[in-house]
């Protein structure tokens, strides 16, 4: 039987309040929730109940029973009153006032401040459209041509290259005329590879920029295909070989709107966490001591130790008396 969370959630309040007899009147707490259970000097409502079974998984809600009134009572008796028992035994022991239970209590609040401050931001349409129009670069990208280019003192030089790796058309020959011809030694052992060229001539390669009439030339031929003539470039003459191409990519305001939505998001709670801690400080006592900080020593590896104050006397452990002679030899 599969039950959705919604409708075990509009069972358990009808069945709740028609669980009542009419002669008898439901116990209430201050605020006027229905108490369904006491454990100890705690009451469990109702509210609470349908909020925590609302949390649950229906798979895993499909565990406590196979209807309604089971996975209720069930959750209520093994999860619910168990968790209240459980904590009012560890305050009982005084385990709230450890180290490492304040330090999760202390994070679980830390959780809860930053999460309330995400529930109360908005991002809305007209901050995404001012994101998207600052930086349009970052949804538009130009056409790009793969080029692969041998550089030659002349164009009858460029003209029997361009021959010669038109005849033979593998790779490897043309690695071989690109070592022996290219005047550009920062290509000429890669191929003569410029990386992905845009029409302003700026390349997928960091380092590289090149002439654009080489994008110029390479745009009227097909991926795989040699430029058909030397290309001038300055005093010199460029063999081209299009070895391949990424078409030009526009990214709509609509298509991005998730990824900035999160992106200004990031950015709002970083700031309003920074806005939080500045108020916060402004309202406690803090006392920092650098001099102490100083003591605690974190390696390359990040094992952290103290170090000793100056002054202290390390303590040698303990040694056994060294052996005395007697007549009866070592003692």
């Amino acid at each position: 039987m599969r039950l959705c969370p919604s409708a075990l959630l509009a069972a358990f309040v009808a069945a709740a309040a028609a669980a009542v007899p009419a002669n008898v009147v439901a116990e209430q707490d201050t605020s006027g929730a229905l108490v369904v259970a006491k454990v100890g000097t705690k009451t469990v409502t109702a509210r609470a109940l349908v909020k925590r079974l609302a949390s649950v998984p229906e798979f895993q809600m499909a565990t406590f029973g196979s209807s309604p009134a089971e996975i209720k009572r069930n959750f209520l008796e093994q999860v619910v009153v168990r968790d209240e028992l459980f904590a009012q035994g560890a305050e009982a022991k005084k385990l709230d006032q450890t180290t490492r239970a304040r330090e999760r209590i202390d994070h679980a609040l830390r959780t809860a401040r930053i999460n309330l401050l995400r529930e109360n931001l908005e991002v809305t349409p007209a901050e995404v459209a001012a994101y998207y129009a600052e930086n349009r670069a970052r949804f538009d990208a130009p056409e790009r041509i793969a080029v692969t280019r041998i550089l030659c003192a002349t164009k009858s030089e460029a003209a029997t290259v361009l021959a010669d790796a038109k005849s033979n058309g593998t790779p490897q020959r043309w690695n071989d005329l690109a070592r022996e011809h290219s005047l550009d030694k920062a290509t000429s052992m890669r191929g003569g590879a410029l990386g992905f060229l845009a029409q302003d001539g700026s390349s997928s390669e960091a380092s590289v920029r090149a002439d654009p009439a080489l994008f110029v030339a390479a745009s009227k031929v097909k991926d795989g295909e040699f430029v058909p003539e030397p290309v001038e470039e300055g005093k010199n003459f460029a063999v081209l070989w299009r070895r391949g191409s990424t078409p030009a990519v526009h990214r709509t305001v609509d298509e991005e709107s998730g990824a900035i939505r999160q992106v200004l998001a990031r950015h709002k709670v970083a700031d309003a966490v920074k806005a939080l801690t500045d108020s916060l400080r402004g309202g406690q006592k803090i006392e920092e001591h650098p001099d102490l900080i100083d003591l605690i020593e974190v390696s390359a590896d990040g094992s952290v130790a103290q170090r000793k104050r100056p002054g202290v006397a390390k303590r040698r452990p303990a040694q056994p008396p060294a052996p005395s002679a007697t007549p009866a030899g070592l003692r």
